[in-house]
């Protein structure tokens, strides 16, 4: 089974290729000499061309941090969600008498029994 490249080896390869080439090998060649084919090659150049390893570091930080401020908006959201249905008076144990709960909720304690 053949494991992915750490992004830091993709762009080890990708100077492996700019170095073979400015020693004079074909394109073509210095891609096969990395170990990988054109088309995988041009995908990577696409992605982490021209970067560094610092750079890709920096990128690395930036998505984890860009993910857990995701992560945090979404609970924020589901707790505004929530306390609005409380505001409402519909979150809670449900009687006969009482209205049905509106589907705006997406918590699960609001959801409907199926």
């Amino acid at each position: 089974m053949n494991k992915r490249p750490k992004p830091e080896e993709i762009v080890s390869k990708l100077r492996q290729v700019e170095v073979l080439m400015g020693q004079g090998m074909a394109r073509l060649d210095a891609i096969r000499q990395i170990g990988v084919v054109e088309q995988t090659y041009y995908r990577w150049r696409k992605q982490y061309g021209g970067m560094g390893v610092d750079q890709l570091k920096e990128l690395k930080k930036l998505q984890k941090e860009n993910e857990q401020l995701r992560r945090a908006i979404s609970d924020l959201t589901l707790d505004k969600l929530i306390l609005k249905e409380a505001a409402r008076g519909t979150v809670g144990p449900r009687s006969e008498t009482s209205e049905p709960r509106s589907s705006s909720c997406l918590h699960r304690s609001c959801a409907k029994p199926v």
